[in-house]
């Protein structure tokens, strides 16, 4: 039964990415570990949209350093939160006996989906900053 909800999860979760990238790697993936990787670079991808994301909503808000101050502390809190996210949907404390070799795939895809959930929503908060 555990093995079937893991294969749910996963299949909800690789159907929710809609990277082009993500979608040709796995489209010539053979074997778990290149799915894994193709995973992983989705993950990376998604960092690296929150980061310019992150940057770029604290130019908007340069001239008002109170709100600069609190971004800041909102962005360490959700870091925070995505950890403890990942956590409670992986709570085992050996990851791989309990979740197989299908883990490394399953968290890549479930922090990339955070991060892109976050990215909206620094996107949604840089309009404030007009």
């Amino acid at each position: 039964m555990r093995f079937f909800a893991t294969f749910l999860i996963s299949l909800a979760l690789c159907i929710a990415q809609d990277s082009q990238l993500y979608r040709a790697c796995t489209a010539k993936a053979v074997a778990q570990p290149e799915l894994n990787t193709c995973a992983t670079d989705e993950a990376a991808r998604a960092d690296a949209d929150l980061n310019r994301a992150y940057r770029a909503l604290l130019s908007k808000a340069a001239g008002q350093p109170e709100a600069v101050a609190k971004i800041k502390a909102a962005e360490k809190a959700w870091i925070a939160y995505r950890d403890a996210y990942l956590e409670a949907a992986y709570p085992a404390p050996d990851k791989q006996v309990e979740y197989g070799s299908i883990y490394p795939m399953e968290a890549a895809l479930l922090r990339a989906q955070l991060t892109r959930r976050q990215v909206a929503a620094l996107k949604e908060l840089q309009k404030r900053f007009g």
